[in-house]
């Protein structure tokens, strides 16, 4: 189960990935750019290269950020009753953590709604659990345990993807735009699944 759900995430964040690159050709270009610069089109990308591509990861922190992998985290059950900025959480209260909510909020994030990975080329945010406003896979000793597994692959494939091909929308697609609603359930899937035409590069 805990494999299934890891690549069930994992496929839906590159899913989201591509959809958000493909409407927004500027980040493409600088991540597809960034790809040849510094792994070039001779070999296959390796997970030793991740920390060398410092605009992949803006463009995968900016997908967590908008479309985390499951929209709430696990409930927390409150042992004592506790004070939290000005909120009473009683003894037994049950909390959810609205991890898609977090991202959008204006308060936090400029322009929250827009794809803009360069926000986290400017401010080193971390998504393992060590910036708040940042959580899709939560925090503290509850921290996702398929965090490490799922950043590696959302990683690999991304690049492997845009390095080897040249990516466009079916002209349908292109023309009324890609279908972005979200299908809500344990995982946070597009409603439609994105439809891209690729050729070799």
């Amino acid at each position: 189960d805990l494999f299934a759900a890891g690549s069930d995430t994992s496929s839906s964040t590159v899913e989201w990935a591509m959809a958000e690159l493909l409407r927004n050709p500027l980040p493409m270009a600088k991540a597809c750019d960034e790809l040849q610069r510094v792994i070039g089109s001779t070999r296959r990308i390796e997970e030793s290269d991740i920390g060398r591509l410092p605009y992949l990861q803006a463009v995968i922190k900016e997908t967590f950020r908008l479309h985390p992998p499951v929209p709430f985290l696990l409930p927390r059950q409150a042992t004592t009753t506790i004070q939290i900025l000005g909120y009473t959480i009683p003894k037994g209260a049950k909390v959810f953590i609205n991890v898609w909510a977090m991202g959008r909020d204006k308060d936090i994030w400029p322009e929250a709604e827009k794809f803009m990975p360069e926000r986290f080329l400017e401010r080193a945010t971390d998504f393992k659990g060590a910036d708040f406003e940042l959580i899709p896979f939560g925090a503290g000793r509850r921290i996702c345990p398929g965090l490490p597994l799922a950043v590696r692959m959302v990683h690999v494939v991304l690049a492997s993807l845009l390095i080897n091909f040249k990516w466009r929308l079916p002209v349908k697609v292109e023309r009324d735009g890609v279908n972005m609603t979200e299908k809500f359930g344990v995982t946070l899937a597009k409603a439609i699944p994105l439809c891209a035409m690729a050729t070799s590069t």
